[in-house]
């Protein structure tokens, strides 16, 4: 057996694998809220994302907002697979696959900017509460924040 050949096939295997991966989240990139900029979520999102962004994440105003949002933000969801209320019924980021979950955290780390006192530190300890995210999925994304920030 030529050890070395079967190296080289597993190496390319493995970087076919990450193009793969590489590819649907560039899609991912292109495409990413594109929702947000038609109706029904255009117009309502005009009016409150500077409401949003005045606010602090999580805090009962923020939360108030979401409510007063709720026509665009159910079709937001329900149009986009990076957030865990797409799959509300369907175990939230627990029917998450890695893409996704990438997205969604690329989305919480970006979100965190709109904010003058964002954190993405604190966003993924809300977002745990939040969506019931269990300590594994909690740590790799604390491990992750390093490319965020």
């Amino acid at each position: 057996m030529n050890t070395e050949l079967e190296t080289k096939k597993h190496i390319q295997q493995v970087k076919e694998n990450l193009l793969k991966v590489i590819h649907e989240l560039s899609l991912r990139a292109e495409n990413h809220d594109k929702s947000k900029l038609e109706s029904p979520e255009k117009e309502i999102f005009e009016v409150y994302i500077p409401k949003l962004k005045g606010s602090t994440y999580g805090s009962e105003e923020y939360n108030q907002f979401l409510e007063e949002m709720k026509p665009a933000l159910d079709h937001h969801y329900a149009n986009n697979r990076h957030h865990p209320e797409h799959f509300k019924g369907k175990g939230g980021t627990n029917g998450m696959d890695l893409v996704d979950l990438i997205e969604c955290f690329c989305d919480w780390a970006a979100a965190t900017k709109r904010h003058a006192n964002g954190s993405l530190k604190k966003s993924i300890e809300y977002n745990q509460k939040r969506f019931g995210i269990g300590n594994q999925l909690t740590k790799i994304f604390h491990n992750t924040r390093k490319y965020m920030e």
